[in-house]
């Protein structure tokens, strides 16, 4: 079982492997990585394939989990799949795991029980009171690959029930937060049934989280995802957060990128993180 999360490296050393150069990125990658050590000591390198955002993300929110987040505590929450499929027909055409060509009752089915895998797992690792254990419980779960691309699959249908909501709620004129807008103004994704063919679909398979869709995961997480994006050191989007207008009672994970495209995890915190 490889490990899709390596275990810590100091930050700055492993700046000065990945960037030996002085071209002007590589130096501005080295002042990055240098704004984050002031914070963090060190770094976890993620698998990189098409499913990284995910892992990064959720890696980070269940090793610092300490209870069950309350939209997995609600009690139909399983039930998803099925109410889902019985108002939008189009969502027959979601595609599981690389596998194609499955009936309607196996779809639901197969969702619901990564649904059900998701809370289990949250659940448990929530309940481990020291943090160290619950770190090595995090190691353990993330060398399951079966098991971990479960959780990813609950995680896109998660963000399809989401968008769905969202989209709803511009239509009957309820106020919606700015990305929804923008997610719906991409002329591949005007409603949740392109969103989940030309987007959701696609994750872990042909291509990853796009800006717009770190704003759907993280308002689908109820967590905020705090993003050092070192090429744009020096400006004001060096710093990211998703959503940019964060709830006061949401978690926070901080994730580490040199493009946008792979995501690694800062971790060992050298001072209390503000935001």
């Amino acid at each position: 079982h490889k490990l899709s999360v390596a275990p810590e490296m100091d930050i700055m050393e492993y700046c000065i492997k990945e960037w030996r150069g002085n071209t002007p990125v590589a130096k501005r990658m080295k002042k990055g990585y240098e704004a984050v050590s002031q914070r963090f000591a060190f770094i976890r390198r993620v698998r990189g394939d098409n499913y990284c955002a995910f892992r990064a993300t959720l890696f980070q929110a269940l090793s610092q989990a300490t209870e069950l987040p309350s939209w997995l505590q609600s009690a139909d929450f399983t039930m998803l799949p099925e109410k889902l499929l019985s108002k939008y027909d189009w969502i027959k055409q979601w595609q599981l795991k690389q596998k194609l060509g499955r009936k309607i009752g196996e779809i639901s089915d197969e969702i619901k029980e990564y649904l059900i895998l998701l809370k289990k797992k949250w659940k448990n690792i929530s309940e481990i009171k020291a943090a160290n254990e619950r770190q090595e419980a995090c190691d353990e779960l993330f060398k399951n690959e079966e098991e971990e691309y479960s959780l990813y699959e609950a995680l896109k249908f998660l963000m399809l029930n989401t968008a769905i909501e969202l989209y709803n709620d511009d239509k009957n004129g309820k106020r919606v937060p700015v990305f929804s807008w923008l997610l719906f103004a991409r002329d591949t994704s005007s409603n949740p049934c392109q969103l989940m063919h030309n987007h959701l679909n696609q994750i872990g398979h042909s291509g990853g989280l796009e800006q717009v869709e770190m704003f759907l995961l993280a308002y689908t997480l109820q967590y905020t995802i705090q993003v050092y994006r070192l090429y744009k050191y020096n400006t004001d989007e060096f710093i990211t957060l998703y959503p940019n207008d964060p709830k006061e009672d949401w978690p926070v994970v901080t994730l580490i990128t040199e493009d946008d495209r792979h995501y690694n995890i800062p971790v060992g915190m050298c001072q209390e993180t503000v935001l």
